[in-house]
């Protein structure tokens, strides 16, 4: 038997402790919850600082630090390029009728990298900036290249039956939104026929809202659900970062993985990924498709090698090859080479600008100057990576510069022997 004192004794100690453990939950919960709202202000001060004209450099390569993220772990079987003879750059290159002085332009755009391989070795590897070989760059739009090539390999495992099936054979989520009844295929040219204002230099604008959500606590599903239809579907062209957001949420439904979990699989372990990949997430941990990647020169220029085998890798064909020849061709008149804007040279595919010309050059291209350029003639690959401080600032050439990046580095191609 227990004496009743001692019960009492015990239970004021029970209540006491209860208490504590009431005021470290209290304590503890307040500071998660101060830490997230520094975790959210620190996001939404870079958010907020893009298209600004503000620097960038000091950002793009720690962005894994300030957003929540899901990880790629590097392969178990790492591939380095080989070193080739190292050429020296072009000195200067042709651009709008003038001669444009390369070292300057490279400058001037804030090249953090700048990595050329041709017949699978480097050539040319230099950083500058924040850059660095081990450094992992923020892919911004180049990453929809990579969601390609994921769709592809579901496609191919079966994951998903066909590309002529509606999205919301898989997404039921998006019914009732822009996105309902929609094509597969026609998403992934750009052609969904939702309402969207691309405008980096509208704080109002669609792309601005996406900005703010990933930023915020607000969900990236939830925000592909809120479109509407705009145009008939698979008839025009219109540049639009959520598309391949409901490719990612397309993904995920249909392989049953994360797509940092099934890109892991399928692309940073048969690649040789050296390093750790990151995709940022919103707070649901849901992947940021349309641009979150962030992973170092060298691996980004893997997916470039890949594609410009076709799909192979050290004797594995890891994309369908019909994939990638279907990715980098326009296949209908509003996605022709001089058709998406005018006097632009490029036309869309799956989530590629193939380049007009009789080289099959194609691209991928992400905002503030990141580039994959391949040259199948030359067999050459280009990483271009950047933080182009003035991107986006107003609605002139002068603050995007993508043309004439190309033009740089079809000089730099050219140039190789």
């Amino acid at each position: 038997m227990i004496h009743r004192r001692f019960m009492k004794h015990v239970t004021d100690q029970n209540w006491i402790a209860a208490g504590l453990g009431l005021v470290v939950c209290i304590a503890l919960l307040l500071q998660h919850s101060s830490a997230e709202s520094q975790d959210v202000d620190e996001r939404m001060a870079f958010m907020e600082s893009l298209f600004t004209g503000a620097e960038q450099h000091q950002n793009f390569h720690r962005l894994a630090e300030i957003f929540p993220s899901g990880v790629m772990k590097a392969s178990s079987s790492p591939y380095t390029f080989p070193i080739a003879e190292t050429i020296d750059l072009p000195t200067s290159y042709e651009f709008a009728g003038k001669s444009r002085d390369m070292r300057a332009f490279l400058e001037e755009t804030d090249t953090a990298a700048l990595v050329v391989i041709a017949d699978g070795a480097i050539k040319y590897e230099n950083y500058w900036l924040t850059g660095g070989p081990d450094v992992h760059w923020m892919s911004f739009s180049v990453g929809k290249s990579f969601v390609s090539a994921l769709i592809g390999i579901a496609l191919e495992e079966g994951h998903i039956k066909s590309i002529e099936d509606a999205i919301t054979d898989y997404v039921p989520s998006l019914n009732g939104s822009a996105y309902e009844g929609v094509r597969i295929k026609d998403i992934l040219q750009m052609s969904s026929g939702a309402r969207w204002n691309e405008d980096y230099s509208d704080p109002e604008s669609d792309i601005a809202n996406y900005i703010r959500t990933l930023a915020g606590n607000g969900s990236l599903n939830e925000f592909t659900a809120s479109l509407v239809r705009e145009s008939e579907p698979g008839t025009a062209y219109l540049y639009n970062s959520t598309d391949t957001q409901a490719l990612g949420m397309l993904l995920i439904a249909a392989t049953g993985q994360s797509m940092t979990s099934y890109a892991e699989e399928k692309l940073w372990q048969p690649l040789g990924m050296e390093k750790d990949g990151y995709w940022n997430t919103d707070d649901e941990g849901v992947e940021a498709a349309a641009g979150g990647l962030q992973i170092t020169a060298r691996d980004y220029a893997k997916l470039g090698q890949l594609y410009l085998n076709m799909g192979r890798w050290q004797g594995n064909q890891i994309v369908p090859s019909e994939w990638v020849r279907a990715s980098i061709t326009p296949d209908a008149p509003h996605l022709m080479p001089g058709k998406l804007y005018p006097d632009y040279p490029m036309g869309y595919g799956y989530q590629w600008y193939p380049l007009d010309g009789d080289e099959g050059e194609f691209l991928a291209i992400g905002v503030y100057n990141q580039f994959i350029y391949v040259n199948p003639a030359k067999s050459v690959v280009i990483i271009k990576l950047s933080a182009f401080r003035d991107y986006g600032k107003d609605l002139e050439d002068s603050s995007y510069r993508e043309i004439e990046s190309i033009y740089s580095l079809r000089a730099i191609a050219q140039s190789i022997n």
